[in-house]
């Protein structure tokens, strides 16, 4: 059996991207920094997260049973950094706007989707999440933010 460390390793060699994943709960708006991210099915429009079930914020996602996801830019690894930090105070210190559905997304990302969850499977230490998208907007033409090998990358063309 492969041992978590390696398996991480392994996996860390494959190049994401970077999404926000943020919801407006009755306390107030919360998110997180995900890069187990992609699309399932485009009839009907259908993408896929993952979550861990020791996340603080995912059940707070959960429970609003809908939520955004932000496409971050390579301006954004800050933000990132901050969403995947426990504790922090995520939503002060940048420009925000929201999506028609309320759910709070960064001003300057690259793009976004409003979701409605569809389905959530036991997947290991984590849940996959199945969720519609229901609404969504390019919003900027700039590089992405790129993750690989635990650290972000910037693209060379």
């Amino acid at each position: 059996m492969l041992d978590q460390r390696s398996f991480r390793t392994v996996l860390g060699r494959f190049t994401t991207g970077v999404v926000l994943v943020t919801a407006q709960t009755d306390d107030g708006p919360v998110g997180m920094a995900v890069n187990s991210f992609t699309s399932v099915s485009l009839d009907p429009p259908l993408i896929a997260v993952c979550a861990a079930y020791t996340s603080t914020t995912w059940p707070s996602i959960r429970a609003a049973g809908s939520f955004a996801v932000s496409i971050l830019g390579d301006r954004h690894a800050d933000l990132c950094r901050l969403f995947s930090s426990r504790g922090a105070d995520r939503f002060t210190g940048h420009e925000w706007a929201l999506t028609r559905a309320g759910h709070p997304i960064p001003a300057d990302g690259l793009g976004w989707l409003d979701c409605r969850i569809s389905v959530i499977h036991p997947a290991g230490d984590h849940e996959l999440v199945i969720a519609s998208a229901r609404e969504g907007e390019v919003t900027e033409a700039v590089d992405p933010l790129v993750f690989h090998a635990g650290r972000f990358r910037e693209l060379v063309v």
